[in-house]
């Protein structure tokens, strides 16, 4: 599909995360250790963890952007989710990808990083 097409109406521009696995919480919580370090918020509140998917045999692949393309930490921070997220018992393996479709925006952060970081 050419760029600038738009997806289909009704495409969800993020993966859903597979929510009802028994490890999601778990890794949604090891996402929340995780800092930007120029943000006083947590990775997952900061909305910046796109989609969390784990199979069957718990392998977890994590889809997150970043605040900006020029973000200092770009080569660094999927390192990070990773190195959270592998110790977690049960987990098989962690695949951390980095997009920028769609491109983050402040209206993807939770309501406690809005009233964290004074926007609320």
């Amino acid at each position: 599909m050419p760029e600038d097409t738009p997806p289909l109406e009704g495409t969800p521009l993020i993966t859903p995360s597979s929510t009802g696995h028994p490890l999601h919480e778990a890794v949604v919580e090891a996402c929340r250790t995780v800092y930007d370090p120029e943000i006083p918020v947590n990775i997952f509140d900061l909305g910046l963890i796109y989609s969390i998917l784990i199979n069957e045999e718990n392998e977890v692949r994590v889809i997150m952007s970043l605040t900006a393309p020029g973000c200092p930490v770009a080569g660094e921070m999927p390192g990070w989710v990773a190195d959270a997220v592998e110790p977690l018992p049960g987990v098989k393996q962690v695949d951390v990808e980095l997009t920028w479709e769609p491109p983050w925006g402040m209206e993807m952060m939770s309501d406690e990083a809005r009233l964290e970081l004074g926007f609320m």
